[in-house]
């Protein structure tokens, strides 16, 4: 295997190899994004019950892929790492466990999922309609997304640890593939032609599931029978207790990260399905829009991790830190720009994903707009948090990352959103506004922990010895 050194991630400008990293992340994110924007469309067109399950349903999922994937947070900052300081085989050893520790854990919440889509559904507190009419689509949607879950998380670890390498091309090639079977079989599915039956919500899941899977098996040829990524083995898939007390240390506050952001999303859904169901489907197609908006700052904050992780590993904690500034600046710039687009158009946008032209659809965008139009004011922020987190896990300091996203989530925004939900006269806007606060608090918090320089340690033992010497001016 080439070392990733000379794609000049830990050598010359910083400029090329950041955005070298991060576009095509933001791209793989956008296809990622793309699955979900697929059903919103697909369905708005069905019926606005079958988008208000999706929004139901979504915060379990999340629930249960973001526990296993945080894994990946390890696997793919020890592949960089050890990339860094030039230990190919330990890459490769550590990819191969990750790779088997993560399916393992997607099997087990696979089976969770399936079974459990009933009863977790129940915790929201449903208003009649809600519950005769949304919850029923929502379950039938899950359980069919969750047969597929092992799969899903193979194509996350194997994007993960080919981004730890630097990587970010192939992954994103692999989802394109996916995401185009998806598209394709959305509507076929969905509404059916021909001799194929329509099936409704479950079509999407089904094309879904199809789409995710192939990903996956497509993830797993790469990493094993190809010069791609790190150069993992079969026999690297023996568990191997050293390797796996690593991915569980650093990946075990990454986990619970996500996973209290997760939570904290079906928290807000509890509360949110206590309105009517416009409020409910707004909020779900809201949230697949600004998931787009969040595609350069997730980009750089992964690219952030990777050069932060290579660059520790050999010894550059200096450049490491003025990669993070630079990610950070053209991240809150990018995140601005969208915005001021977001907050002059937002109903038009809305429209497109709102087509049934029913009462029901109307307040919808009403709603929706308003949510977007809200909510652009932490734009810039959500730029900044999720490099100053992608720095943190990039050097192994999970529980860092940890701290500041359970800051934004659980001391701002799930608190807020309670008080101005159902404490004032704002009702659906108070669930805008406290949504909106999270990441202005969160990345504040971040940015002034990073000033200390705490962070800049590798978590390795093939670790180089420090050895900065590049000038700190010029390519920034």
């Amino acid at each position: 295997m080439a070392s990733t050194q000379s794609d000049g991630i830990t050598d010359g400008g910083l400029v090329r190899p950041l955005f070298h990293l991060a576009w095509p992340i933001v791209v793989t994110q956008l296809l990622q994004v793309t699955y979900n924007v697929a059903d919103a469309f697909w369905l708005g067109r069905y019926s606005a019950n079958a988008v208000g399950a999706i929004s139901l349903a979504f915060p379990i999922i999340f629930f249960l892929i973001a526990f296993g994937g945080g894994f990946n947070v390890a696997g793919s900052t020890l592949v960089a790492q050890y990339m860094g300081a030039d230990s190919d085989k330990s890459a490769g050893k550590v990819g191969g466990q990750t790779l088997g520790f993560v399916v393992a854990i997607g099997a087990v919440l696979s089976l969770v999922g399936h079974y459990g889509a009933g009863p977790m559904l129940a915790v929201f507190p449903s208003g009649d309609a809600t519950a005769a009419q949304v919850v029923p689509l929502a379950e039938q949607y899950m359980e069919i997304f969750f047969v597929g879950l092992p799969f899903m998380f193979a194509f996350l670890a194997f994007s993960a640890l080919l981004r730890g390498y630097g990587d970010t091309r192939t992954p994103m090639r692999v989802m394109t593939v996916s995401v185009v079977l998806n598209v394709v079989l959305d509507p076929l599915l969905i509404f059916g032609v021909g001799p194929i039956e329509g099936m409704g919500i479950a079509g999407a899941a089904v094309a879904t599931l199809v789409a995710r899977t192939a990903a996956g098996l497509v993830g797993i040829y790469v990493l094993f029978w190809t010069d791609r990524g790190p150069d993992v083995e079969i026999g690297h898939l023996v568990p191997d207790l050293d390797y796996l007390r690593d991915i569980t240390r650093i990946g075990t506050p990454a986990a619970l990260e996500q996973s209290a952001g997760a939570l904290a999303m079906v928290t807000i859904t509890v509360m949110i399905v206590t309105f009517e169901p416009a409020v409910i489907a707004a909020y779900g197609l809201g949230n697949r829009l600004i998931s787009l908006v969040y595609l350069p700052a997730v980009g750089f904050g992964k690219a952030t991790n990777t050069m932060v992780g290579q660059n520790l590993g050999a010894g550059k904690s200096e450049r490491a830190e003025r990669a993070v500034k630079l990610a950070a600046k053209i991240a809150a710039g990018l995140m601005i720009v969208l915005g001021i687009v977001a907050a002059t158009v937002p109903e038009p946008i809305v429209r497109v994903f709102m087509a049934t032209g029913t009462d029901e659809a109307a307040r919808t965008i009403a709603y929706s707009a308003e949510y977007l139009r809200i909510r652009t004011v932490e734009f810039a922020f959500i730029g900044v948090f999720h490099v100053l987190v992608g720095a943190y896990r990039g050097a192994g300091n999970t529980k860092t990352a940890m701290a500041f996203s359970m800051v934004a989530l659980w001391l701002v925004r799930v608190p807020l959103v309670y008080v101005l939900a159902f404490q004032t006269s704002l009702g659906a806007t108070g669930i805008w506004i406290g949504v909106a606060l999270g990441h202005v608090v969160g990345a504040i918090a971040a940015a002034a922990w990073f000033t200390r320089g705490t962070w800049k340690e590798a978590v390795i033992d093939d670790a180089k010895p420090r050895v900065d010497t590049e000038p700190t001016v010029a390519e920034d």
